[in-house]
């Protein structure tokens, strides 16, 4: 079984239509993960999910390596059965939060040494060992430890990660197939590095592509940048990734951004946006976000947002989830949290919908144009 069968490209944009098989299930492409950092989405339940409609999670290696820990997640049978979630799961390497642990973390070229956030316990992570965290987690997508360059970043510096994340991966991927990680369903990803620089992009992205990895990510960004350098970065990389592989943005998240990542050719989407917004109220629409915290909702008995069908517009007023979030009640969390990644969910759903219709350019400036977006002027 192949692991991306491409069955649609748009007439006037670079927009795609696909399918990721994974031994627990297929998705639809273009789609979004929402973040289960701790084998958890904040505030919702795994029957919240199906509900909603995703078709996948992802989880991330560092924190789940840290705590539970391997013992007890394999003693519980892999992640699936550990989270009770038996559709497909994405693992990043954890590489990203070692990274941000700045004085906290020593770099080699063998791999990195950090302290835990948690008790300050020392660990060393190479690239094998994320591999062998990941075939203990059982995920079915799974991602290389790299080298994530800081925005800004000096050129030299963002050479040597380029370098070091190429390496790394070879090791990766020669420790992955020895392991028959392939073998047991388990799909590896690479991760195109080099920051702000176009020739530094080209030449990861040449020298990932040799790896011959499953799918391709794009990483480094959604790291402090302009939203217009950010884009101009994956124009630069995604079409030089094979059209044959899923193509993944890392972390990007407002909900125009991934509708203009789907224009110019991405599949695959993740970020804590949804559930994080949601905790401090703000609410997503197509007519960008409201606080549902301020006081012109005192009042408002209306749905959250009354293009919404979800759990929680159909059921609870504004007035009332206002109430909820200005008495400290976890209640209005979890709605507004239900609320958004529904919202994304279906967002993926609506943009497959354009691209099987053909209809992709229209839908995509008909909505950055009622979201608002600046990003209506780069189309």
């Amino acid at each position: 079984m192949s692991f991306y069968t491409l069955l649609k490209k748009d007439p006037r944009t670079k927009a795609r239509r696909g399918i990721v098989h994974t031994v627990h299930g297929d998705i639809q492409a273009p789609f979004f993960m929402p973040v289960g950092t701790k084998a958890t989405v904040k505030t919702l339940s795994q029957e919240d999910l199906h509900a909603i409609g995703a078709e996948v999670e992802l989880s991330n290696t560092y924190h789940l390596f840290l705590r539970p820990g391997l013992e007890i997640i394999g003693a519980a049978g892999g992640l699936h059965n550990f989270m009770s979630w038996h559709k497909p799961i994405l693992t990043d390497s954890g590489g990203y939060q070692v990274f941000s642990l700045t004085d906290w973390r020593k770099l080699t070229d063998e791999g990195v040494e950090f302290r835990s956030h948690i008790d300050g316990d020392k660990h060393f992570l190479t690239p094998e060992r994320v591999m062998d965290i990941q075939t203990v987690l059982g995920s079915d997508m799974v991602m290389p430890l790299d080298e994530c360059s800081p925005y800004p970043c000096h050129k030299v510096d963002a050479a040597a990660a380029v370098k070091r994340t190429t390496e790394w991966m070879k090791r990766t991927r020669d420790h992955f197939d020895k392991t028959g990680m392939r073998v047991r369903g388990q799909r590896l990803f690479c991760i195109v590095q080099g920051s702000s620089y176009r020739d530094l992009r080209e030449q990861s992205a040449k020298e990932l592509i040799a790896v011959d990895t499953d799918g391709c990510a794009i990483g480094g960004v959604s790291v402090g940048e302009p939203v217009k350098e950010m884009f101009e970065v994956l124009g630069w990389t995604v079409d030089m990734l094979p059209e044959a592989k899923p193509r993944y943005f890392m972390g990007i998240g407002m909900p125009d951004q991934i509708v203009k990542a789907v224009g110019m050719g991405i599949d695959m989407f993740d970020t804590v946006v949804p559930t994080r917004y949601g905790r401090y109220g703000t609410c997503f629409t197509d007519k960008g976000t409201i606080v549902i915290r301020n006081g012109a909702f005192k009042a408002d008995f209306g749905p959250l947002d009354p293009e919404c069908d979800c759990h929680a517009c159909k059921n609870y007023s504004r007035a009332y989830i206002r109430h909820l979030f200005n008495t400290s009640e976890v209640l209005g969390l979890r709605l507004a949290a239900y609320h958004n990644v529904h919202y994304y969910v279906k967002l993926m759903r609506r943009i497959r919908e354009a691209i099987d219709a053909g209809t992709y350019d229209e839908f995509q400036s008909s909505y950055l144009k009622k979201y608002n977006s600046e990003l209506i002027e780069a189309i």
